[in-house]
């Protein structure tokens, strides 16, 4: 298993390149569906922001390193479960919301709010339980990571993708929501191609490692969502806050972490195996609750 510490996966700058547009044009499409409207409806209420954050950056983190410790998986394979609890809501999320009959207003702006707090809090999560487990600091040694060279990458990525499309919804409205209606769709299917693409191109190394990440990233991403509805539960939410809050803990925008770990990590195996599979099992968890939510509303129609 120490091997797995050391295998690389192959990723070349011409794929990360694209990955980079890729996530830019993703964020900046998330953008161009928030309007001000979204952020003073908000600023009226702001406990469930508030609570929503709480649950993201602080303890799905906090939750994570206990975990590791609980677990005590490879080294590469805990920095991968630390990147992915790191990183900011998925916009996917947006839409598996909208499904389960949850607040589609408040996920699109918890997406946008952990967005651009991720631009410091992804780095100082990251940092901060990386160091704090001994096995994976010295793997943190090894590579001499500079925190601010991780701002920056996220600033690029998130932040500033994210100011030019507000800024195009507030200046030009009616052509925000055109294009935000071909392009997210557009910019996601690129990113999951791109994952495909690494995918096909390290088939031997996926395929040879992947039972080390399978049960731990399923049990991971179920905290995730258990975390999210237990803590909505314990704030008295609505129901429907509830199944938002749920949803927006449990789905992470894996994509961040794999393009952090390519740039600064090489691909370090354990890592990058971890974010990938991820990114893959969010989608079909995150839909599979949000069916079974959606569902429970049909029911309850016909029952009507």
């Amino acid at each position: 298993m120490q091997e797995l510490d050391r295998v690389q996966i192959h990723f070349d700058s011409n794929n990360l390149w694209i990955l980079n547009v890729a996530l830019a044009v993703v964020m900046f499409g998330v953008a161009l569906g928030i309007s001000m409207a979204d952020f003073k409806a908000l600023i009226k209420a702001p406990k469930v922001v508030l609570i929503g954050l709480l649950s993201q950056f602080v303890l799905l983190p906090m939750l994570t390193y206990a975990f590791i410790v609980l677990v005590n998986p490879q080294p590469s394979i805990a920095l991968g479960m630390m990147m992915v609890a790191a990183c900011p809501g998925g916009n996917i999320s947006n839409f598996m919301t909208h499904l389960a009959g949850g607040n589609t207003a408040l996920s699109v702006s918890l997406t946008a709010f952990s967005t651009f707090i991720a631009i410091i809090m992804t780095p100082f999560n990251f940092e901060l339980y990386g160091h704090l487990y001994q096995p994976t600091a010295a793997l943190l040694q090894d590579v001499s990571l500079n925190p601010f060279d991780m701002v920056e990458i996220v600033l690029l990525i998130l932040g500033i993708p994210l100011i030019c499309g507000m800024l195009v919804r507030y200046q030009f409205p009616k052509i925000a929501v055109r294009l935000a209606h071909w392009l997210k769709p557009f910019s996601i299917i690129v990113f999951v191609g791109i994952v495909i693409v690494a995918l096909l191109n390290n088939l031997d190394v996926f395929s040879e490692f992947i039972h080390h990440v399978l049960v731990l990233g399923i049990s991971h991403n179920i905290l995730a969502f258990l975390l999210g509805f237990l803590i909505a539960r314990a704030f008295k939410l609505s129901y429907e806050n509830q199944k938002t809050l749920t949803i927006e803990t449990g789905i992470q925008n894996s994509g961040i972490g794999l393009l952090l770990i390519f740039t600064f990590f090489n691909g370090l195996g354990g890592m990058a195996i971890m974010a990938a599979f991820w990114g893959i099992w969010h989608i079909v968890s995150g839909l599979l609750l949000s069916y079974f939510w959606s569902s429970k509303l049909v029911t309850k129609a016909q029952a009507v």
